[in-house]
């Protein structure tokens, strides 16, 4: 199926491995000209080389989400290379794993840079230009965590769900005016994080009714179409890739 974005320029954060990386690259086999950003300058120089070879050149931009004002700078930068943009996916790494006593004030600010404040700044540059042009896609990568809190995932938990309240807030806002904005909530995907936080495939395999991981290309094939004009009547949701692990939810 032809979801109709060649030549669409997409921002994505957090591109160079993982869902980011799946994602960038789902959008580059459309044909879509994608920007992406990683705090690894090596690593997402290689990630651009490789959503190069699907046709469209491919940029890599190096830029921190943790540092303030690094993603509202970083989506300025690309807008004026890419001549204007079309697709914004935020996304950025987990915080550490935690429990609340283990939480202290510098933990939650920097969660609360790196998960809030770097999707709320990249949505008002970008919002701006979408709007102008009549057509906007943006996407918010949290987690199955903003709807069902994980053990030990304190910072995560908090913070994710209050921006499914943020897609609920602004998608009605810019709505009219042919920009949608959309939550999707990643289960348990074989991506480096669910090493980083000790999760095997036994334990997925005993909790997900598929009983198995998903794959990082099934949860991009998602965000390409929710990303194309087919799917411009969809907004303001929180969709699920999860194998069916959330329940009532």
């Amino acid at each position: 199926m032809d979801l109709g974005l060649r030549g669409r320029r997409a921002l994505v954060f957090g591109a160079s491995r993982g869902l980011g990386f799946a994602v960038a690259d789902e959008l580059a086999r459309e044909g879509a000209r994608v920007c992406a950003v990683s705090r690894d300058g090596g690593r997402i120089e290689a990630a651009a080389a490789h959503l190069s070879r699907h046709g469209e050149p491919a940029m890599a931009l190096c830029a921190d989400l943790g540092a303030p004002g690094a993603a509202r700078a970083a989506t300025a930068r690309a807008i004026q290379e890419l001549g204007g943009l079309d697709i914004l996916v935020c996304n950025s790494g987990g915080p550490p794993k935690a429990v609340f006593a283990e939480v202290d004030a510098a933990a939650w600010s920097a969660g609360f840079q790196n998960l809030w404040l770097s999707t709320t700044d990249a949505m008002a540059v970008a919002l701006p230009v979408m709007i102008a042009g009549g057509f906007g896609r943006i996407l918010l990568v949290t987690s199955v965590a903003a709807k069902e809190p994980m053990p030990g995932l304190t910072v995560s938990n908090g913070l994710r769900a209050g921006l499914l309240g943020l897609v609920k807030s602004v998608a009605p806002e810019v709505a009219a005016q042919g920009v949608t904005i959309n939550a999707l909530l990643p289960g348990y995907t074989r991506t480096e994080r669910m090493t980083e936080i000790g999760v095997s495939d036994a334990q997925v395999a005993a909790q997900v009714p598929m009983r198995r991981m998903g794959e990082p290309q099934e949860f991009a094939a998602l965000a390409a179409f929710l990303a194309s004009a087919r799917a411009g009547y969809i907004t303001g949701q929180a969709i699920a890739v999860d194998g069916g692990w959330l329940r009532g939810s």
